[in-house]
């Protein structure tokens, strides 16, 4: 382990990442490794205890929060949502009487990605967030902060309190982990790293702000340590590989958060997805677990229950992201091979670029174009050139950063099964469906 400390140490100063944490928890046994600052140029030195915000691994928490309801008999995977909140029953069309609490934790409700912004009609924000379906519940898979948003909601009604106190008393509390919050009533800003933006061609690195909506908590308000993953993770390990039965989810409801959902392909982030956790193949090894990236952050968290091993990595860089890819080999030669779908899709051969492709598709708030500039295909969100694809077989495409020249993961366009037009592109995770076509650019 120690040649995976001096590589992780090296990939850290490549990266120009701040600080970063790095624990391995292997044969009953954790190993961490720290290096560099909270803040850049601060002197506060990164520690094992040091928050770092964790974006969207939160969905992990929460879900694991809504299974302890599931296992109390508070809450029933299968019921419609309908049942316990007014502002699913309000909707009408249907979704009140299909939409379940196993659509929100699997994203295969069809809900958007964001929260919709409060309408000119007063509408709430999870209200509104409900009124155009990318597509049918259970029918297809499209990663929503919305879904997770509304599962915050679930669990305040179920409780009695707010998502931030059910998340520090139900789970953190009885996992022995100290809460820290980035957004709301519980947030303590001075106790958590902050995020930094890079720029590796003037070697510029620039501390940012965290910002997220109180509603959007439960989809990306925590911050925590790589040791906090670590613990969060022992509750799927049976205890004769280091796991921890503190009797809060029921074993088989642990096992239900690893079953992958049918009809859920989260193509270019995982190989499947169960209840708040992704599945990741690696040979014949299946991982678990979640990435987060918040506001200048990057983090990763890959646990395998068989042989009792959990990986886990936080950043407070953006560049966190290619730290963990530069990272991957060395793990393996550690002997763990956690595995990674963006790197495992089989992109083959360049292709011309698909003809219909081009055009404009919407997902809620979000808008993406897709358009032919100096006969390259080029991915446009919100009006900000976004990427540079790349066509491969299979209507599949490769994503490029323009101004770092990194590669995302991988993306595809999909067809409407009557009429055979391309009609939605999957990008991120996430669905988006063609509103109108795009001119070509010369």
């Amino acid at each position: 382990m120690e040649d995976l400390g001096r590589a992780f140490q090296r990939a850290v100063r490549v990266h120009d990442v701040p600080g970063a944490q790095l624990a391995v928890l292997r044969d009953g046994r954790v190993w961490e490794f720290v290096f560099g600052e909270e803040r850049h140029a601060s002197g506060r030195a990164m520690g094992r205890d040091t928050k770092v915000p964790i974006g969207s691994i939160t969905k992990a928490f929460t879900a694991t929060l809504l299974m302890v309801l599931v296992s109390d008999g508070d809450v029933d995977l299968d019921e419609p949502v309908a049942e316990y909140l007014p502002e699913v029953r309000q909707t009408g069309g249907g979704l009140a009487e299909v939409l379940t609490t196993r659509h929100l934790l699997s994203h295969t409700g069809g809900l958007c990605s964001e929260v919709v912004a409060p309408s000119a009609d007063a509408r709430p924000p999870l209200a509104a967030s409900l009124l155009e379906l990318l597509h049918a519940p259970g029918e297809g898979f499209s990663y929503s902060n919305a879904g997770y948003a509304l599962a915050g909601r679930l669990v305040e009604v179920a409780t009695g309190m707010t998502w931030s106190e059910a998340v520090r008393t139900i789970l953190l509390k009885p996992l022995g982990i100290a809460p820290a919050f980035i957004v709301g009533a519980g947030a303590a800003a001075s106790s958590i790293a902050h995020g930094h933006t890079v720029n590796r061609v003037l070697r510029r690195v620039r501390p940012v702000e965290q910002e997220l909506s109180p509603i959007e908590a439960p989809a990306g308000g925590l911050a925590a340590s790589a040791a906090d993953l670590v613990e969060l993770s022992r509750m799927h390990l049976r205890s004769e590989h280091g796991g921890t039965d503190h009797g809060l989810v029921a074993p088989a409801d642990l096992v239900e958060m690893r079953r992958p959902v049918p009809g859920a392909e989260p193509f270019g982030l995982a190989d499947g997805w169960g209840l708040g956790l992704a599945l990741f193949r690696s040979g014949d090894t299946e991982w678990f677990g979640h990435d987060g990236t918040a506001d200048g952050t990057s983090c990763h968290l890959r646990l395998d229950p068989e042989s009792g091993t959990v990986v886990a990595l936080t950043a407070n860089s953006a560049t966190g992201a290619a730290l963990w890819r530069q990272l991957l080999p060395d793990l393996r030669t550690a002997g763990l091979d956690v595995g990674e779908h963006a790197t495992s899709v089989d992109l083959g051969r360049r292709v011309p670029i698909p003809p219909g492709c081009a055009g404009d598709y919407v997902n809620g708030g979000t808008a993406y174009s897709v358009v032919v500039q100096d006969g390259e295909l080029r991915l446009v969100v919100d009006g900000d050139t976004a990427a540079r694809l790349t066509s491969h077989d299979g209507l599949v495409f490769s994503v490029t950063d323009p101004a770092s020249g990194e590669t995302g993961h991988p993306g595809r366009f999909l067809r409407d099964p009557r009429s055979g037009v391309i009609d939605r592109i999957q990008v991120g995770g996430r669905i988006a469906s063609r509103r109108q076509r795009a001119r070509e650019v010369a």
